[in-house]
């Protein structure tokens, strides 16, 4: 049985989707990991794409132009946790990692990645005595990402106070690095300037020529990638801006010409377009 695609409920939104059921050839399907193909979990490392995600896109990839992956993740965790290497019908996707600092190509294989920032060794190396006398939070923990450093605040024993009594003080030390602080869904991600999902999905299109664009994502990260679909829209790309809800980030919600319920939701989508494109 067909799955029913879901309607826009923005006219730009049914423009965009038009545009890609008519030309899939040219379309280019974008997407973040963490809340998009994955639930988001107290322990990322513990976090897997949904069951149903590597099908699904198994039966898109090959209608489309392209399929990436935008993470802040390293592209290797995105690729493992993924489990995208050597899934049959994905032999051309991509994944950006770290917004876009390392590419790994399914075709290959391989992890090309630009220089690291100095200032993430820095923050690294300051942040556990820093969080000691900003006021240790029972619960709050860093993850290492690589190219970045992120506090966590979700298994905190007040999430959202931690959250907000860190914000300040940790936005001071990005930027006495020459860092930049991203806020997230309980999370407070440290990494360098000029770096985004908007930037990297920009690029990426140019190098793809898409005709049309779809962008999955769930949280504020994602908020850079939805601006660059506008603008791409503006200069006259469809696209076709999807939000995984989790009604925690209505500044994204807001913006989005569709808004589906969590990673089962996208796969959902995603396993109707397939069908779409295909004729099922």
């Amino acid at each position: 049985m067909a799955t029913s695609l879901p309607h826009p409920t923005t006219s730009a939104g049914r423009d965009g989707l038009a545009a890609i059921l008519a030309r899939p050839e040219e379309t280019v399907v974008a997407l973040d990991f963490d809340g998009t193909l994955a639930d988001i979990v107290s322990d990322p490392e513990a976090a897997r794409a949904h069951a149903g995600a590597v099908p699904a896109l198994a039966a898109l990839a090959p209608r489309v132009a392209s399929v990436v992956v935008v993470t802040g993740r390293p592209a290797g965790v995105a690729v493992r946790n993924g489990g995208f290497a050597g899934a049959p019908g994905l032999e051309s996707l991509v994944v950006l990692g770290h917004y876009g600092a390392e590419r790994w190509d399914a075709a290959t294989g391989a992890v090309r990645a630009a220089p690291a920032h100095p200032g993430v060794a820095a923050v690294r190396a300051e942040l556990p005595g820093f969080l000691d006398r900003a006021g240790a939070w029972q619960g709050v923990w860093i993850e290492e990402k690589g190219r970045a450093v992120a506090v966590h605040t979700r298994r905190a024993t007040d999430p959202e106070g931690a959250f907000e009594a860190l914000k300040g003080p940790l936005a001071g030390l990005a930027a006495d690095h020459g860092l930049v602080l991203e806020p997230g869904r309980m999370v407070l991600e440290l990494r360098p300037p000029g770096v985004d999902k908007g930037v990297a999905l920009s690029s990426y299109v140019r190098e793809t020529g898409a005709g049309a664009v779809l962008y999955a994502g769930d949280d504020l990260g994602d908020l850079p990638a939805f601006a660059a679909v506008e603008k791409l829209r503006s200069d006259g790309t469809p696209g076709l801006l999807v939000c995984s809800d989790s009604g925690e980030v209505p500044e994204l919600s807001t913006r989005a010409d569709l808004s589906v319920p969590g990673p089962a939701g996208v796969v959902a989508l995603l396993t109707a377009l397939g069908e779409a494109v295909r004729g099922d």
